[in-house]
């Protein structure tokens, strides 16, 4: 009984050893490959998985959560001879574990020297200028070519992300004085528009003042032409009143107009400024007696009530009626007083 026991024992420990040498466990996230005598049979998925003890083993363990590989630094020649370092991340998927695990050697190195070549491909064919300004579409190029080169083996290229790109001291301090230089000519240009605009405007408003002023002129020259109209209108009235009252037969009314003159002329060469001594060649009598014959005018044309107004007014002598006749003696001088009524029948 003893040695049965033992043999009972070891069998039970053996079928044991085989169920944990047949049953896998696989994590999420992960999937196995199955190898049987060496050769590839079977992917595991995630989850408690059944595979033949001593027969089939487990291959490779392929991650196929999304992953990142940092791309290292290196030196990229642009097109027009310019010397740029440049590095970059790229994100891959395991689609297909089998592929991934058997159709290349060391993934990941794979990757990653496939994506400095494409890198090196991609920036040479480029100008400096496009290569610092264009990275959304270095990104794009390389995407698309190093996904294409990566499919044979299942993996699927998500992202490549250029992450810097450094050009020499030298060449950056160029730039500096490049962007400088443009940024100065921008403000000079936008500092011209402005005197411009400025100088614009004001012609604008030399032009708008200058019409203002030129209406203004010619609205006083309407109106002043407009005054003077009137003005010759009422002397226009007044000369043909005159007109009227001498055509009547009041000769006093032509005395009056001659007067009136006469007086207007005499004031105003007493106002000339460069006039200090006036010589009359007349008698001092002759005006007053000028204003005598006013003062008779008025008395004909306001009545008596006129007369007693003028009454202190000096008079060289008294007006006659009409039909009195006076006669100049030797002794009256030559000239004439303009106001004195004409003798009748001279």
């Amino acid at each position: 009984m003893a040695g049965l026991d033992i043999v009972v024992i070891a069998l039970v420990v053996l079928v044991i050893l085989i169920l944990f040498a047949g049953i896998k466990t696989i994590p999420q996230g992960y999937q196995y490959t199955v190898e049987r005598f060496g050769r590839y049979t079977r992917t595991l998925d995630p989850g408690l998985n059944l595979i033949i003890p001593f027969i089939d083993r487990i291959g490779a363990k392929m991650n196929v959560m999304e992953q990142v590989l940092d791309i290292p630094t290196q030196e990229v020649i642009t097109r027009d001879n310019a010397s740029v370092a440049s590095d970059a991340v790229a994100f891959y998927q395991v689609l297909n574990p089998a592929q991934a695990a058997y159709q290349v050697a060391n993934l990941e190195h794979a990757i990653i020297n496939l994506t400095m070549t494409n890198i090196r491909s991609v920036m040479g064919s480029m100008d400096l200028d496009e290569l610092l300004s264009n990275r959304d579409k270095i990104n794009d190029q390389l995407l698309r070519v190093v996904d294409e080169a990566a499919n044979p083996w299942g993996v699927k290229i998500t992202r490549v992300e250029i992450k810097d790109i450094a050009p020499p001291k030298d060449l950056v301090d160029s730039m500096a004085r490049q962007m400088k230089a443009e940024r100065e000519k921008r403000a000079q240009v936008l500092e011209a528009e402005g005197s411009r605009n400025a100088q614009i405007l004001r012609a604008e408003g030399a032009k708008q003042s200058a019409i203002l002023e030129a209406e203004g002129q010619r609205e006083a020259a309407f109106r002043d032409a407009e005054a003077r109209e009137r003005l010759a209108e009422a002397e226009a009235k007044a000369t043909k009143m005159v007109s009227e009252a001498i055509a009547a037969g009041d000769v006093q009314a032509i005395n009056y107009f001659v007067a009136q003159k006469y007086t207007e002329a005499m004031a105003a060469i007493g106002k000339a400024p460069n006039s200090k001594i006036v010589l009359m060649p007349m008698e001092a009598s002759s005006l007053i007696g000028s204003l005598g014959g006013i003062g008779a005018i008025a008395r004909e044309v306001f009545g008596n009530g006129g007369g007693a107004q003028l009454a202190s007014t000096p008079r060289t002598r008294q007006s006659t009626p009409a039909t009195t006749t006076t006669t100049t003696t030797a002794s009256t001088p030559a000239f004439r007083n303009p106001f004195e009524t004409p003798p009748q029948g001279s």
